[in-house]
């Protein structure tokens, strides 16, 4: 039996971790940490820092290359088949280093429940026969760290907020029925595609981390300084993992 431990570790600062994530690490046998190459390297570093700084017993931690998804093929067929080949690659450390079972974390940006499809994956692992037990440990979310980082609240008063992706709003525009939208894992820019006058925008790149970067203000303002800022850092950084809350405005009443 495999006891599955996955912990949301926040946006990267070590900060962030409860003190539920801290006990779950140390009481882990094994944590694997993904190495998903060169241009995020970052991500793996600061994974290795957080170890670094919490761990204080015998948690053994080992590094696994992490499968890429196929670019060229359809969205969700190319997740699919990415899912499948992280779940295979789970199954193969989890044969090699806990061979008669025990407890196996893995460290999650954010919280496994929010566009994270950690959960998914280790139903695969089920589903091929291998005895497992999940226990989720809930981190803070990148949304969370954005409001908290431009001191706004997320929803207006009595106000439902909308959760959606870059590319859910560049193809359908903005949700019917929402006021406040909240973008995540968006390649760049897809508020581009919505007419802007009357929207607010509050952006945030790297959150939690000490390249912070934060931007807001009328969409039609502040829309094309974000696209051009969002390329000058991914080109200096070589990856971007960013945020956006969009909002309509109160109509004005005519007097």
């Amino acid at each position: 039996m495999i006891d599955l431990h996955l912990i949301g570790i926040g946006t990267g600062n070590p900060d962030h971790l409860t003190r539920a994530a801290i006990t779950a690490m140390n009481a882990a046998d094994l944590i694997l940490l993904p190495r998903k190459g060169d241009a995020k390297s970052d991500l793996l570093d600061l994974r290795r820092t957080i170890c670094a700084d919490v761990l204080t017993g015998s948690t053994r931690v080992v590094e696994f290359d992490l499968p890429k998804r196929d670019a060229r093929a359809p969205y969700l067929e190319a997740v699919d088949d990415w899912h499948d080949a992280i779940a295979a690659a789970w199954a193969t450390q989890i044969a090699t280093h806990l061979p008669d079972g025990g407890r196996l974390a893995l460290l999650v940006w954010g919280d496994p429940s929010l566009y994270d499809s950690t959960l998914r994956i280790a139903d695969r692992l089920r589903a091929d026969g291998i005895a497992l037990r999940v226990h989720v440990e809930p981190g803070i979310t990148s949304l969370q760290v954005l409001t908290a980082a431009h001191a706004i609240p997320l929803n207006t008063l009595g106000a439902p907020v909308l959760i959606t992706t870059g590319r859910r709003l560049r193809e359908g525009g903005w949700p019917t029925g929402a006021d406040t939208v909240a973008v995540m894992l968006d390649g760049g820019g897809a508020f581009e595609a919505l007419v802007p006058e009357g929207i607010d925008i509050w952006w945030g790149a790297y959150l939690g981390m000490p390249h912070q970067a934060l931007l807001a203000g009328p969409l039609d303002r502040i829309g094309p300084q974000i696209v051009r800022t969002r390329a000058a850092l991914r080109d200096r950084h070589g990856w971007i993992m960013d945020i956006y809350v969009l909002r309509r405005r109160p109509a004005t009443k005519a007097t």
